[in-house]
């Protein structure tokens, strides 16, 4: 049941992290606006950065290419987005999970930690460049 399960979770969340990274590339100056509100240096390039993870990094995920690799600088992302944009979510952990847990960040960063934990299923470009390699690997 595990690579299934990892299809839905890969398909969905790759899919929502390719909106929305397409949708702050599309228009980079509303990103680039609210970076600059919280004090982020270089906003516009840190949003044209941000945008580009999300949304290259939602392709990556939904077709399971370099999934654990990927997971990082997505995982990255979102600490950060935590850090600054929500971080009075943050910074209740212990006294407020809910607060944490109902942040927009949490469920992206709880798909990409589960990817990156349990890999991307049997049902990716991973598992079939493997397959491949291995076949390769035994004929020689």
């Amino acid at each position: 049941m595990r690579s299934p399960v990892m299809l839905l979770i890969r398909l969905y969340w790759g899919w929502e992290f390719f909106l929305a990274g397409k949708g702050k590339l599309s228009d980079l100056s509303k990103p680039a606006e609210y970076f600059a509100s919280l004090g982020i240096p270089f906003p516009h390039a840190q949003a044209a950065l941000a945008a580009s993870v999300a949304c290259f990094g939602g392709l990556l995920l939904l077709l399971g290419l370099a999934s654990r690799l990927f997971s990082i600088p997505l995982m990255i992302l979102l600490t950060v987005a935590y850090g600054t944009a929500d971080l009075d979510a943050l910074r209740a952990i212990f006294s407020d999970p809910d607060k944490l847990t109902g942040a927009a960040e949490f469920l992206f960063l709880f798909a990409v930690v589960i990817v990156f934990v349990c890999g991307p299923g049997a049902f990716s470009l991973d598992a079939l460049l493997a397959r491949y390699f291995r076949r390769k690997d035994d004929r020689l």
